[in-house]
């Protein structure tokens, strides 16, 4: 038995989260919104809260600056039971931040990257992969020191007997490379359907999902309020969300990801994993921020039945 369901190797970044009329007006104009908030943060730790909700033991490592943002983030994880012991503190760095913009059902993101990009894979031991059962990694494109290690970080966690899963995120370059040499090393691709259409070059989604699915074990499209689409072992199957009063959207496909990564850990058929991926992503918009609203296995099962 290992200590850790799930390791999870990211970004450590607080949300401010803006709400109401939120498109700014230059000129010097002050606008008021209707709401501020300022939330857990970074689509890797927004997953390992929820993951941590639903009962798997989640284990954290990342880098954050010894300012309040930083410790912010770090209790706030702590609270909600991620184990933070193997987070680097980097003294006079500075901890990432997003301000959101949200208008509900659509979002504007200005992010300072900070420590963001510093992580690297020489960061992280086989000490540490050889505690967790399972490896996911998320924000791609944002995490630029780890990207170069990543596929030698990937068959590190293989040969230690970890399975692995990738969300890549919005690539903000727009130019979306790298992701097809990593799938083979990958056990559970988790793109939204913008996401995969880019990945894939392709116009719609049915086609992106024939593409990648040839090239992972396991293919996740996220498709909103519209459910999921998952592909295993030639079947195809898709589920539907469920009706909810969306608060804000932020987290949303982070809280699907834990659900699925609960559902795979506990070695569920693709079907009801996505069902449960679907119902934690859709009870995650109910509250401001990412982890305020994620559901427990308990409360997240009772959809289900």
């Amino acid at each position: 038995m290992r200590p850790f369901d799930l390791l999870i190797p990211g970004e450590i970044n607080p949300d401010l989260i803006l709400s109401g009329d939120v498109e700014p007006a230059f000129g010097q104009v002050e606008k008021l919104v209707q709401s501020a908030a300022l939330t857990i943060g970074s689509s890797s730790v927004i997953t390992a809260c929820g993951a941590a909700r639903l009962g798997l033991k989640v284990a954290f490592i990342g880098k954050c600056g010894e300012d309040v943002l930083g410790r912010f983030m770090l209790e706030e994880m702590s609270k909600r039971g991620v184990e933070v012991d193997n987070v680097i503190r980097v003294p006079n760095g500075n901890t990432g931040l997003s301000v959101i913009l949200n208008r509900g059902v659509d979002r504007a993101i200005l992010t300072h990257l900070g420590l963001i990009p510093a992580l690297s894979a020489q960061d992280i031991p086989d000490s540490l992969l050889s505690q967790a059962r399972h490896l996911h990694v998320a924000s791609y494109f944002l995490q630029d020191s780890l990207r170069p290690g990543l596929p030698r970080l990937l068959e590190r966690a293989r040969a230690l007997g970890l399975t692995t899963s990738l969300d890549t995120n919005y690539d903000p370059s727009e130019r979306w490379q790298g992701v097809f040499d990593l799938l083979p090393l990958v056990n559970v691709f988790l793109p939204n359907e913008a996401e995969a259409c880019s990945l894939a070059r392709e116009a719609d989604v049915e086609s992106a999902a024939e593409k990648l699915a040839t090239r992972v074990e396991t293919l996740v499209i996220k498709l909103g309020a519209a459910g999921a689409l998952g592909v295993r072992s030639g079947q195809t199957i898709r589920t539907a969300s469920i009706p909810v009063n969306v608060v804000d959207t932020v987290g949303a496909g982070d809280s699907f990801n834990a659900g699925f990564l609960c559902g795979y850990l506990h070695d569920w058929p693709l079907e009801p994993s996505l069902r449960l991926a679907a119902v934690c992503g859709a009870l995650s918009t109910q509250a401001a921020g990412g982890t305020a609203a994620q559901p427990t296995l308990e409360q997240a099962m009772a959809y289900l039945r």
